[in-house]
């Protein structure tokens, strides 16, 4: 099971490392949803750990953008190329559809670089539909997605759907809202292979509070069939 950790600093980094995390996904205002970080932040937290790191690359808190923002966008992917970082996470819609248009016009200055396709697909009218299109987008290796609203199993029976229908063509990480609960369940019906957690990491499941390496252990441990929720 791969746990994908969302951090903000140095700190995080280190003790999302410490835990036994083996991926960082890097943003600000968490509280937003995650925001495009400074590019000084994502070069200090890339020295301080060795584990590969996926950037956001998103300018406001809903899933449109627009033209002055996609200037910005371009340029913050093409700095996170040059620090050699593993990936960038994006995504666009609007009015319940992809929005690729944008979506290609960001990615193309980032050349090489794989891409997570974020929660906007949680706005989707047809998530069906959209993991064939996204599979077909050679450079997104990995949609992000809660599996919807509903109870934890019921959000477990749509990422397993998610799963079946993404075959071997896209990786489908369950990451949005997991709590301890939900992650225990992830792991216990082995619904996907990789889970994106944010509060679950945090002390006190503070959603904005800095990452626990006691509490990414305890991820960790659950993940590895060592510890119970």
């Amino acid at each position: 099971m791969i746990i994908e950790v969302i951090v903000q600093t140095v700190d995080d980094a280190r003790a999302a490392t410490d835990g036994g995390a083996d991926r960082l996904e890097v943003v600000r205002a968490i509280g937003d949803g995650g925001l495009t970080p400074a590019r000084s932040v994502v070069d200090a937290i890339k020295n301080a750990t060795t584990l590969p790191l996926r950037v956001m690359v998103r300018e406001n808190a809903g899933f449109e953008t627009s033209g002055a923002e996609l200037e910005v966008l371009r340029a913050a992917a093409w700095n996170f190329t040059r620090l050699g970082v593993d990936g960038l996470v994006a995504g666009f819609a609007r009015d319940g559809q992809l929005s690729l248009a944008e979506f290609a016009d960001v990615i193309e200055a980032a050349p090489g670089l794989p891409v997570t396709f974020h929660r906007a697909f949680d706005s989707l009218v047809d998530p069906d539909g959209a993991i064939d299109v996204l599979a077909s987008e050679r450079r997104i290796d990995r949609i992000l997605t809660s599996g919807g609203i509903g109870a934890p199993e019921e959000r477990c029976e749509r990422l397993r759907q998610y799963v079946a229908r993404a075959g071997s063509r896209l990786t489908i990480i369950a990451g949005g809202g997991v709590d301890l609960e939900t992650f225990g369940l992830l792991v216990q019906q082995q619904t996907v292979r990789e889970i994106h957690v944010g509060r679950a990491a945090r002390a006190g499941n503070n959603p904005e509070g800095p990452v626990s390496a006691a509490s990414v252990r305890r991820l960790r441990d659950l993940a590895d069939g060592v510890g119970h929720p």
